[in-house]
C-alpha cells in the first residue's frame, strides 16, 4: 500500500486540495491519500515544521510527504525531495525542510527536474511537480529518475533557547500555538534538567505572570478525578509528548485557552530562572 499525504496553507475553501488528489487519483487510484492539515497560516515555515515532525513520525516507513507550504511556483527556486527517516518529503526549497529535519541529516536530497526543460510550464506546483514526483515514489521508481542528487538547499534555523548563566536563566520563546490554546515553546525537557541541574527551585516567566511547577501530562494536573470540574481553566506548565515546554489551561480552547488567557503570540519570549 502506498501512502501520500498532504499538508498545505491552501485552506479548504478553495479548490487547490481537491485539484491536487484529483491529479494523485488520475495517475495511480490505488494510492492511500492522508491529509494531515491544509489549514496552515499562509506561508508559514515554523508552524508546518511543528506539525509535519510530530506527525510523520506515525506513519509507515515509505510515506510520501507532500509539503504544499509557501510553494508557488518561482523558475529560479528549486523544488526538493528529501530521503529522511525511511520516508520522502516533497517540499519547495525555502528552507522548510531543514526545520523538520534541523537535526538530523536526511540520507539524500534531490533537485526535482519534472518540468525543468525550457517548454515546460508549470501553473500549479503541487499538481504539475510534486503529485507526478510523488506518484512515481508510489509506484516504486527510484528519486535519481526524476531529479539529481545535490548538497546544497535552501536552510533556516530553528531557533534556539539560551542559558544566561549570570542570571541562572533560559531564556526561550513561544514557537507554535495549538487548536486548544496551548502555547508550545522552544525549551525542551532535556535543556531543562541539564541546566537546572544543582538548584532546588525555578520560575518560569512569561508577561507579568509566574509558574513554578511542571506537569508531566495536561491530566496530571488533576489530582483529584471526584472533584475534576474544579480544575477548569487553571493554568500550568507541562513537558508535552514532543518533550517541549507548553503553557495551557485544563480544558482550555481558542477562546479561553492559554493563547486568549495569557496573551502569548509567538516570538515572545519565556523565562525558566533557577535559585
Amino acid at each position: 500500500m502506498s501512502i501520500i499525504t498532504l499538508t498545505s496553507d491552501f485552506g479548504n475553501l478553495d479548490y487547490r486540495v481537491s485539484a491536487v488528489k484529483g491529479k494523485i487519483l488520475s495517475l495511480n487510484s490505488k494510492v492511500t491519500i492522508i491529509d494531515i492539515t491544509h489549514d496552515i497560516q499562509a506561508f508559514n515555515l515554523i508552524q508546518t515544521s511543528y506539525i509535519v515532525r510530530n506527525a510523520h513520525k506515525y506513519f509507515p516507513k515509505g510515506s510520501i510527504h507532500i509539503l504544499a507550504v509557501d510553494s508557488f511556483f518561482h523558475k529560479s527556486r528549486k523544488n526538493i525531495l528529501y530521503k529522511a527517516n525511511g520516508s520522502y518529503f516533497l517540499a519547495a526549497d525555502n528552507g522548510l525542510l531543514s526545520l523538520v529535519f534541523f537535526d538530523i541529516k536526511p540520507e539524500a536530497i534531490y533537485e526535482i527536474t519534472l518540468n525543468n526543460r525550457f517548454d515546460d510550464v508549470v501553473n500549479f506546483t503541487s499538481t504539475d511537480v510534486f503529485v507526478p514526483a510523488a506518484v512515481h515514489l508510489a509506484n516504486g521508481g527510484l528519486p535519481e529518475v526524476i531529479g539529481r542528487k545535490i548538497d546544497t538547499v535552501k536552510e533556516l534555523f530553528f531557533p534556539k533557547p539560551v542559558y544566561n548563566e549570570p542570571e541562572r536563566m533560559i531564556i526561550g520563546e513561544v514557537t507554535y500555538i495549538d487548536n486548544f490554546g496551548n502555547i508550545i515553546s522552544n525549551i525542551n525537557k532535556e535543556i531543562f534538567e541539564s541546566t537546572g541541574k544543582g538548584y532546588e527551585n525555578f520560575t518560569i516567566k512569561f508577561r507579568n505572570l509566574t509558574l513554578s511547577k511542571i506537569f508531566q501530562s495536561h491530566t496530571e494536573v488533576v489530582s483529584d478525578w471526584e472533584r475534576e470540574t474544579e480544575y477548569h481553566g487553571q493554568s500550568a506548565a507541562i513537558f508535552n509528548d514532543s518533550q517541549l515546554l507548553e503553557l495551557t489551561i485544563y480544558k482550555g480552547s481558542k477562546k479561553n485557552g492559554a493563547k486568549s488567557l495569557f496573551g502569548l503570540n509567538v516570538g515572545e519570549n519565556i523565562y525558566i530562572q533557577f535559585f
